[in-house]
């Protein structure tokens, strides 16, 4: 079973956000809500991501939007335990142009390593907080697809893009990805360890995943 997490920019996700709106209408699509949106450090906004992960454990796919995407960026260079198992990663911001809000600190420099899961960088020609060669870096670096859409801004509520149906037809492919990739991993550790003698197979794990009651629709 995986799971969908939002991970909104700086300011959060509006109610016209192509963000919220996805929410609204899957309520499997749980949002991680920082402490802080107006003034965060980035590893304030890793340690809630962490947090987040932490509360099932079932494998996740990540929706990040604007200075979100460094956030993943950044989590992705320190985490081992590989829960998350797909990333759209959507109008990426960039930490180190003049353009990046002054109040967002810790996001500089962005790594620049390969991502250890499928992802999909999305990009607009004329958005304010990147170039589009800057946003093709990124995706080069992390491994991810690389989406343009044309002339979109920020990917935003001011793009009016409503629903985003090309938006939510990518996210359906990580989705399918990931379910994909988890069913290899569990049909590789049920398969019998090699025996010899001609004895009986030993015993291999089984992998298993439980989704708590508990469970909060929008992280606190």
């Amino acid at each position: 079973m995986t799971r969908t997490l939002i991970l909104p920019g700086l300011h959060n996700s509006e109610p016209g956000h192509w963000q919220s709106r996805w929410e609204a209408q899957d309520r499997t699509l749980l949002r991680v809500n920082q402490e802080d949106w107006e003034t965060p450090h980035c590893a304030d906004w890793i340690a809630r991501l962490d947090e987040a992960l932490g509360l099932a454990e079932l494998d996740t796919v990540l929706v990040a939007h604007s200075a979100a995407c460094a956030l993943v960026a950044h989590w992705a260079v320190g985490d081992s335990s590989r829960r998350v198992r797909a990333a759209l990663l959507v109008a990426p911001s960039d930490p180190e142009a003049t353009s990046f809000p002054s109040e967002a600190t810790g996001f500089a420099p962005i790594p620049m390593l390969r991502l250890r899961f499928p992802s999909i960088v999305v990009a607009s020609s004329n958005d304010p907080y990147v170039t589009l060669s800057r946003a093709q870096a990124f995706a080069a670096a992390w491994g991810s697809e690389f989406v343009m859409i044309g002339d979109a801004g920020h990917i935003n509520s001011a793009s009016g893009l409503g629903d985003w149906a090309q938006g939510l037809a990518l996210l359906k492919t990580l989705r399918k990805t990931a379910v994909e990739n988890v069913s290899q991993i569990v049909r590789r550790k049920r398969m019998p360890k090699e025996t010899s003698g001609g004895g009986a197979p030993r015993s291999s794990p089984r992998t298993t995943t439980a989704f708590s009651a508990g469970f909060s629709r929008a992280f606190p």
